[in-house]
């Protein structure tokens, strides 16, 4: 079975799934639309990162792909919808660089509040400025939260251990960490926060969430950082309340186009602003998080391919079966109408076969059962299950 790795994705991964068996091919950068049909000829599971798009052509043509590794947090690069309708399985990393983002946004707070881009720049110019002008505590300052999941609750718990106030917003019913307060609106945060950090998912609703509107909103030296996806915030209404003076600073580390490959031209109505950090989408990317990410994703590909589990799969029904199959499985993925698991059932009773193990899980339009029986299902019985109206695959295991 052959693996297509993408994006520089942590050599663990490779090492891990080589281990298992796979045919493993590495490439550094990522694919375009076109160059990705071709790659994909041949090619069981894909591994990619944040810049290789998954589309419905792609997936309409990979007709050996049977998995999707998106060795990140986010799958907006992936048509999940499509995905699904193929029976391609998507997996990610969703907690596996929670830190790592929130060690960057910590400290770009302490570098922005004490202008400190500016003050080494001027050093290696060979102008020593020595000045506390626009420079500040972050103790007891309000930090204001937008989207309170994985990341979020985590810089609220390290940043009011170190003496910031922190408000949150987020859309989504969540509990308060700590002393941190909920806020009705994102209005009410951005008017109230000294700085404001975006940590929203990319669902296509969060495009153009942070405009210019937003931005007028927020205080009056207060500054912005983002670190959640590039289309989220419109980067030349925030270079306009930059250069007025509005904003004392902020902190980008996603862009709406971002390069391709490393060493790529990079292109930014920001650029060259003072007190302003850019950094290439590096938030996740420290040695520990891609190391664990790589060691997450590569064993839930493994888990998929090896046992049928879909357990954190972020577009189809999760089903966490026992880890290897006990004597014979079926792993059969079906359209969610009534009376598939009583016909399953039918079919292996006239079979003679008993099941020693089952479980069921519904998603949206599909439904996932795995089966465990005692004897290996003839072929008569699985071609006929396999020919059903409701089936999009059916695939077995012998221990």
């Amino acid at each position: 079975m052959k693996v297509l790795l993408l994006e520089n994705i942590h050599p663990v991964a490779t090492q891990s799934l080589r281990r298992e068996g796979f045919e493993v091919e590495t490439r550094g950068g990522s694919l375009s639309e076109g160059e990705l049909v071709e790659a994909l000829r041949g090619i069981s599971l894909l591994g990619i990162r944040s810049n290789t798009k998954v589309t419905s052509r792609v997936l309409e043509a990979a007709t050996d792909l049977l998995a999707v590794g998106c060795f990140c947090i986010g799958t907006n690069q992936v048509d999940l919808v499509d995905a699904a309708a193929s029976g391609v399985a998507v997996f990610n990393a969703p907690f596996s660089n929670t830190r790592s983002v929130v060690e960057l946004v910590l400290g770009e707070i302490v570098a922005l509040a004490r202008r400190l881009t500016e003050k080494t720049q001027r050093m290696h110019d060979g102008i020593w400025d020595k000045s506390a002008k626009g420079s500040h505590e972050i103790r007891g300052r309000t930090l204001g939260i937008v989207g309170y999941g994985n990341i979020g609750t985590q810089l609220s718990n390290v940043c009011e251990a170190i003496g910031l106030r922190v408000i949150f917003y987020d859309t989504a019913d969540r509990l308060a960490y700590g002393n941190a307060r909920r806020v009705g609106s994102l209005e009410e945060l951005l008017v109230e926060a000294d700085i404001v950090s975006l940590h929203v998912d990319g669902r296509p609703g969060n495009a153009g969430l942070f405009g210019a509107d937003q931005f007028a909103l927020m205080k009056s030296g207060s500054a912005f950082i983002n670190a959640s996806r590039g289309m989220v915030v419109d980067d030349v209404a925030l270079r306009d309340h930059i250069l007025s003076g509005h904003l004392s600073g902020a902190a980008i580390d996603v862009f709406p186009a971002e390069p391709k490959a490393q060493g790529d031209p990079f292109e930014s109505p920001l650029r060259g602003l003072d007190n302003v950090i850019l950094t290439p989408h590096v938030g996740g990317s420290t040695q520990e998080a891609q190391e664990e990410i790589g060691a997450f994703v590569a064993a839930k590909l493994h888990q998929f391919v090896g046992s049928g589990a879909t357990a954190l799969s972020v577009n189809l029904p999760e089903v966490l079966p026992a880890t290897t199959p006990g004597g014979f499985r079926m792993a059969y993925l079906h359209a969610n109408v009534p009376g598939v698991l009583a016909a399953i059932n039918l079919r292996l009773a006239d079979a003679g076969v008993n099941i020693v193990g089952q479980s069921l899980s519904t998603r949206g339009e599909l439904g996932y059962v795995v089966t465990d029986t005692d004897i290996a299902l003839d072929e008569a019985t699985l071609a006929s299950l396999g020919r059903s109206p409701e089936a999009v695959w059916l695939r077995t295991w012998s221990s």
